[in-house]
């Protein structure tokens, strides 16, 4: 059998190709290292050939009836090596790293907090949301000599994966979003979850590390007893404090820091929708005022920062006004949206949820808990799209229900809904922005 190559022998190639790595033979980097992680449906050992052929120029294998030929280099297990290579190559990084995990609002953090550090620094975030076992490996192999500063998401949906992600990646400064209701099913509830995500300050704590902190939040403050701290929220007592200067939909608001009193507060306008992402701005004014940022660039960054990715957006269109977070929803998260909507000021007001995923024995009594947020407002009208929702349609008088989405744009399409402000909010499964063109 063809003989295992050594992690150094790999690293050394790794960078000779310009740290390019590619996963997919469909999205192909010339000059290349193939990877071939196996799927749910496919081994990817089978592809390796082809990705030589189309241009990659080595391809790593686990299975030895694969490994033929010089370019084809063979290993015990390709996603253990392609983890083992990315830590290696964080161990050679001498910058900062930022860990971000969290229920609700990670890559809108991520992204923020990039905003802001890229003032200053040649920084390096996550793209997209590439924050799992194989995404995090990635991103850190992203990670280029030139940068001087990194942020890596980290998503889990069951205990012991941000332990090991945090393996990986080796952050210095870790954040903490919140803890709330997403991958019950996973995490075994909600003390499952805080187990699973304080995973990241215990990292920190024996990496004698510092976190950033929410000050206003109880549980994250009970959970990081003995962690060193940099505190934001909305009392003068935190590093970087701020408030909300009115009720428009966007988020507005002013901050100061503890240390600098004389600091002209000044108003702060943002394209982010929904009261709930003050927290989120706040806390990259505190990253980016600790790392020593200016505060007329955070201000600049934070003003210019426009939401992508079904993620807080807010779209007009010819027929109606769209407040987009339909990339992902959780019971927390899908709560705080409704809420915040429904004491908008639009005359009229429409409701379109996909079902929450992985909630596993806790599905039934989130998803009546939401129907049962909406049915006290009246005057909103509601859509709601999936099988956990549908199983209430006989309950809940004057909702819509649609079991999939085909049927739901079957229901746009006949009722022909205009002049409305529509929150569309679901699981990433659902599918929600196929909706998008109808409204």
């Amino acid at each position: 059998m063809k003989p295992f190559i050594s992690l150094n022998e790999l690293y050394t190639l790794f960078i000779s190709c310009d740290q390019k790595i590619t996963t997919d033979t469909r999205q192909i980097e010339k000059g290349s290292i193939f990877f071939a992680l196996k799927g749910d449906n496919f081994d990817a050992n089978t592809f390796a050939v082809s990705a030589i052929e189309q241009g990659c120029l080595f391809a790593v294998v686990d299975n030895p009836n694969f490994a033929n030929g010089t370019s084809i280099l063979l290993v015990e297990d390709v996603l253990d090596t392609l983890q083992n290579l990315a830590k290696f190559h964080r161990s050679q990084l001498k910058i900062p790293v930022i860990g971000i995990t969290g229920s609700n609002g990670k890559t809108t953090n991520k992204e923020l907090i990039h905003a802001v550090l890229s003032k200053k620094y040649n920084t390096y975030a996550t793209k997209g949301n590439l924050n799992n076992h194989i995404g995090v490996p990635l991103t850190v192999l992203k990670i280029q000599k030139e940068h001087e500063f990194a942020i890596v998401e980290m998503g889990a949906n069951h205990q012991g994966e941000i332990a090991m992600l945090c393996d990986i990646c080796d952050p210095d400064f870790g954040l903490i979003t919140n803890i709330g209701k997403a991958h019950l099913e996973g995490f075994g509830g909600e003390e499952g979850i805080k187990i699973g995500k304080s995973e990241l300050y215990k990292y920190i704590e024996k990496k004698n590390g510092k976190i950033f902190i929410n000050g206003n939040d109880p549980v994250l403050i009970e959970l990081s007893r003995s962690i060193e701290k940099i505190y934001f929220g909305e009392h003068n007592s935190f590093d970087v404090y701020g408030e909300l200067a009115n009720n428009s939909e966007f988020v507005e608001l002013k901050w100061n820091t503890k240390s600098d009193s004389l600091y002209n507060e000044r108003l702060i306008s943002t394209h982010l929708f929904g009261h709930y992402n003050f927290v989120n701005v706040i806390c990259a004014i505190c990253i980016g005022n600790y790392f020593g940022v200016e505060k007329h660039f955070i201000n600049d960054a934070i003003s210019n920062y426009m939401p992508e990715m079904n993620r807080s957006q807010v779209k007009k269109t010819n027929k109606n006004t769209l407040i987009l977070d339909a990339y992902n929803a959780n019971p927390s998260s899908m709560m705080l949206a409704i809420k915040h909507f429904v004491r908008q000021p639009f005359p009229n007001k429409y409701v379109v949820l996909g079902d929450m995923f992985e909630l596993g024995d806790y599905s039934y009594q989130e998803h009546k808990l939401i129907l049962d947020q909406l049915f006290i407002h009246p005057d909103v009208k509601c859509l709601l799209v999936g099988t956990h929702f549908n199983q209430f349609k006989n309950n809940y008088l004057g909702f819509s229900f649609c079991e999939n989405i085909n049927l739901a744009q079957n229901f746009i399409e006949k009722n022909k809904i205009a002049d409305f402000a529509i929150l569309i909010k679901g699981s990433r499964g659902i599918a929600l922005e196929k909706l998008v063109p109808l409204l």
